[in-house]
């Protein structure tokens, strides 16, 4: 494995990048559902209440989780001053 040095104000713009974008996912896919909550759309899907969102409901718990992933990659970086 290569090693690569990468400053960490240029990082840290590299990982809010990806986050805005996952974001803007999220938005996405409650914005196709009319949903504010993707706790509530998750539920809805799951229950049946919205047909046919078994795929979207798989891909927005996996943009959650990155996002989350995401947050503490930050803060970490951040932490480490």
């Amino acid at each position: 494995m290569t090693e690569i040095t990468l400053n960490k104000s240029k990082a840290l713009d590299l990982i809010r990048f990806k986050l805005q974008f996952i974001r803007e996912a999220i938005f996405d896919i409650l914005k196709r559902w009319n949903e504010n909550s993707a706790q509530r759309f998750l539920e809805k899907a799951k229950n049946g209440t919205y047909k046919e969102a078994e795929n979207d409901a798989i891909d927005l718990r996996q943009l959650l989780l990155d996002e989350e992933d995401l947050i503490k990659l930050i803060e970490s970086i951040e932490a480490q001053e």
